[in-house]
């Protein structure tokens, strides 16, 4: 079983959902990712890091600001490894990436692979890549033993469902709406039913919601609904944002919050 595998059976076994926190790895600079994200680790289950891209099409302008801070900041992708490896010193917790294809396949797959697993990382998630093209990302990644995660969307068509979650390691990512990344103040109703198609294709894979959870209480509503994971990014981003100039201040809100919404996930 791989560290993502793991910690899904422990939080199974204790009844809890999983807190997957995002954060864009260099913002507001690389050097002080690694002690943000040992804040987050204390409540998160799992620490998804992005790495900086100018031109995204799934992220909404919270996580684009975010990206145009780290890059201003001198963040570039080999600096993702470096970052993970001094992580690794200080917590357990897994740690997925989460960047387009463009900047890993200019890296080159099998280099990438093989440094993210060196450096400690767990998992992988490459939002514009269709399964069709994920040949060789698949393969330089499990010879690394590194998770494939792969995202469905509300429009996947049924047969696709299948195919994503044969692809699929670690846990699935389900897009809980139409259009990009940021807060929202309701639950999208099309969740529910999204977890159940994932569920009957495939029962021994976790099926994790992404996009629009900021609140505690779309955590109970989302796990309630039969999600194993939780994905909170614009939420987490908007404090690292608001508070940027403020580090004791950003480390203090952000403990709040996640402790908050790790909470949440105890009370399915």
């Amino acid at each position: 079983m791989s560290g993502i595998d793991n910690t899904f059976a422990e939080l199974e076994g204790r009844g809890e959902c999983a807190l997957i926190a995002y954060l864009m790895a260099g913002d507001p600079d690389p050097s002080r990712t690694p002690g943000i994200a040992v804040a987050i680790a204390q409540h998160a289950d799992i620490i998804e890091l992005g790495i900086p891209f100018s031109d995204p099409i799934a992220d909404g302008p919270t996580i684009q600001a975010a990206a145009g801070r780290a890059l201003e900041s001198g963040m570039r992708p080999q600096k993702i490894f470096e970052i993970i490896a001094a992580l690794r010193k200080e917590i357990d917790t897994p740690i997925v990436v989460m960047g387009y294809y463009n900047p890993i396949l200019r890296f080159g797959v099998a280099r990438f692979m093989n440094k993210l697993a060196e450096a400690g990382g767990d998992g992988v998630i490459i939002p514009d890549l269709p399964i069709e093209e994920a040949g060789e990302v698949v393969r330089y990644a499990r010879e690394n033993k590194i998770d494939t995660i792969f995202l469905i969307a509300p429009t996947t068509p049924e047969d696709r469902i299948a195919r994503i979650c044969g692809y699929s390691s670690g846990f699935v990512y389900l897009v809980s709406l139409l259009g990009v990344t940021g807060a929202r103040e309701a639950v999208s109703g099309v969740v529910k039913t999204m977890i159940a198609r994932v569920v009957e294709k495939r029962p021994d894979i976790p099926p994790a919601v992404g996009f629009g959870i900021s609140k505690p209480e779309h955590v109970r509503e989302i796990a309630a609904s039969g999600a194993k994971g939780v994905i909170v990014g614009s939420a987490i981003v908007d404090l690292i944002g608001k508070h940027k100039e403020e580090p004791d201040d950003m480390i203090a809100a952000l403990e709040v919050f996640c402790a908050a919404m790790k909470e949440a996930t105890r009370n399915r």
